[in-house]
Order: C-alpha cells, then sequence, then structure tokens
C-alpha cells in the first residue's frame, strides 16, 4: 500500500513538473498556433523603424517600466473605464512614456491573422527587440508564451520603476526586487545610448540640486552650463527634449558609457553608477571593450528582464485589444 502511494505520489511530481513545464516561456511558442506571429511583428517595425527610429527607444522604455511593474504582463498598456481609475499610463513614470498606439497597430495586424492568439505582452517585448536591431543595435533570444495581466495600478509604477533622480542604493534595490544585480543595472542603463528626455526628469541637477538653487557637483559644470544656456532654460520648462546621447540619439554604441565616466551622464541615475565600485568596473569595462561584447551582455539582461514575473499558462488573459481587459 505505501509503494501504491510512492507510485501515485511520483506519478502526480512527474505531471505536475510536466503542466510546470509546459506553462514556461520558450522559443518559437507560437509556431503552431500563429507560425507567421514573429515575422509579422518584425515586418510592422521595420516599415515605421526607417520613419521613426525613435520608435526603438520608446519601446525599451515602455519593455522596461512594464516588466518592473506585477512583471512583463502588458498592464502598462491598459486604459483606464473611469474617472477615478488610476492605472500604470497615469503615474508620473510613464507620462512621456510612446508606443501605445505603434503597440495597438501590431496587435491589430496579428488579430487579423490570429485572433485571440499573441499576447500584447509578448508584442512589447518582441516588437523591443526588434526595433532595437532594427537600428543597428543587439538583438536577442525572446522566448514567448507571456499571458497578459488584467491588473494595472499607478501607485504600483510609481512604487516600483527605478526614477531617474534615485541614488545607487534606491537603484540596486528596485532592481533587485526583480531579481536584477549590478550587471543588469550597469547594462540596462547602456539604453540611455539611444533616445531623449524632458527636462524634467533631471533639471533639479541644473537649478536646485539641494534645495538651495545650486547645481548638482557631480554633474560636469561646462555640460551643466550648456544645458542651460540652450536646452533647459528654466526649472519649469518639462516640454523641451534632450538627448541622452548628444550626438548619437539613434545608434546603439558605446559612448554612453563614456560620457557616464565623463560626469556627462543626463540623471541621477546615471552618476549613480560611478559611486559603487563594482557599477563603476562595470561602466569601465563597457566603455573600453569592444561593441560586440556589450552587445552580446546587453541581450543577456534583456532577456532576463523579459522574464520578471511572467504569467503564464492559465494565469492571465489574451486580451483582444491590448488596452482593454476581455
Amino acid at each position: 500500500m505505501v509503494r501504491f502511494g510512492l507510485v501515485v505520489v511520483t506519478i502526480l511530481v512527474i505531471l505536475g513538473l510536466v503542466s510546470f513545464s509546459e506553462a514556461q516561456l520558450k522559443l518559437g511558442f507560437y509556431d503552431k498556433t500563429c507560425p507567421n506571429a514573429e515575422k509579422i511583428i518584425q515586418a510592422v517595425v521595420n516599415q515605421h523603424i526607417r520613419k521613426v527610429p525613435s520608435l526603438a527607444a520608446g519601446l525599451i522604455r515602455m519593455h522596461f517600466h512594464d516588466c518592473f511593474v506585477r512583471g512583463c504582463d502588458g498592464s502598462i498598456l491598459i486604459n483606464a473605464t473611469s474617472s477615478n481609475q488610476q492605472v500604470e499610463k497615469v503615474a508620473p513614470p510613464n507620462l512621456t512614456v510612446r508606443g501605445f498606439d505603434f503597440i495597438d497597430l501590431v496587435k491589430t495586424v496579428l488579430e487579423k491573422k490570429c485572433p485571440g492568439v499573441v499576447s500584447c505582452a509578448d508584442i512589447i517585448t518582441l516588437a523591443t527587440r526588434d526595433s532595437v536591431a532594427a537600428i543597428g543595435g543587439p538583438t536577442w533570444n525572446v522566448p514567448t508564451g507571456r499571458r497578459d495581466g488584467r491588473i494595472s495600478n499607478a501607485t504600483e509604477a510609481l512604487n516600483n520603476i527605478p526614477p531617474p533622480f534615485g541614488n545607487f542604493t534606491t537603484l540596486i534595490t528596485l532592481f533587485g526586487n526583480q531579481g536584477l544585480d549590478v550587471k543588469d543595472l550597469v547594462l540596462l542603463s547602456g539604453a540611455h545610448t539611444i533616445g531623449v528626455s524632458h527636462c524634467s526628469s533631471f533639471s533639479n541637477r541644473l537649478f536646485n540640486f539641494t534645495g538651495v538653487g545650486d547645481q548638482d557637483p557631480s554633474l560636469d559644470s561646462e555640460y551643466a552650463d550648456n544645458l542651460k544656456s540652450r536646452k533647459c532654460l528654466s526649472i519649469a520648462d518639462n516640454t523641451t527634449q534632450v538627448e541622452m546621447d548628444p550626438g548619437s540619439r539613434n545608434t546603439f554604441d558605446l559612448s554612453y558609457f563614456k560620457l557616464v565616466l565623463k560626469r556627462r551622464g543626463l540623471f541621477e541615475s546615471d552618476a549613480a553608477l560611478t559611486k559603487d565600485p563594482t557599477a563603476l568596473g562595470q561602466v569601465r569595462g563597457f566603455a573600453g571593450g569592444s561593441l560586440q561584447d556589450f552587445f552580446v551582455e546587453f541581450g543577456k539582461s534583456m532577456e532576463k528582464m523579459g522574464r520578471i514575473g511572467v504569467k503564464t499558462g492559465s494565469d492571465g488573459e489574451i486580451r483582444r485589444t491590448c488596452s482593454v481587459v476581455n
């Protein structure tokens, strides 16, 4: 009887492991249910990236902000259905996130081919990879099978998304909460090699760093003076955009790391990478290393981030419209 019980338990464990493994992300998840899904996404990306290369930076940011709140589940895409509902989209960190219309476009194309099959979470993840590759940046594996979340909360976004004014302790805590380490922090910060920022994300460094009208001493003074005289003319400016990597905003390269070492990183979070010996060593290594090595390591961190808190199997849903829960 004991032996029979052990056999039953063993079988149940094996079945549990099988169902668990089936529920995990895997490469080519849609090969049978929507064979051309990844090609369709890539085609739409390639069609638009030539006209709007800045799309790559926008999608990286969207993907990053999505994964840090309830995992990579597309919850950043959800619209409020009532005036008192505070979804992730309206949280301060997400007010300048771009690319929502593009994700909706991709979803519309996929729904015509394979209705109710491809998740919005997977669309964000794949489109991010494809857009970065399309501008000459790195590529990486994207295992698929994510399902979409049903909950979107602005407070959670505010509490979990690493802020541009974060010090090293804040940043590594928020990254650590997601299973990411110092190397991931440095590598994913390297995405600041493309894209722009609004003055409001860093103007306190220029005009009122400690509340007495002073300038952040960790910011190169010549660079700060240039920003104040030519870009962000006052601390009230919340519309002007500034390149995070001046001169190569659409080129995925190593110059971001070199700028950080020159104290010309735009954000406090950039400067924070020089305050920790391990992070600083990583910055120096990438600044003086090969572009290919950075591409490989960046891709590993992006794939790792893309696995944060994913919903698979029967969890979540496959939204028919990315901005609306079914």
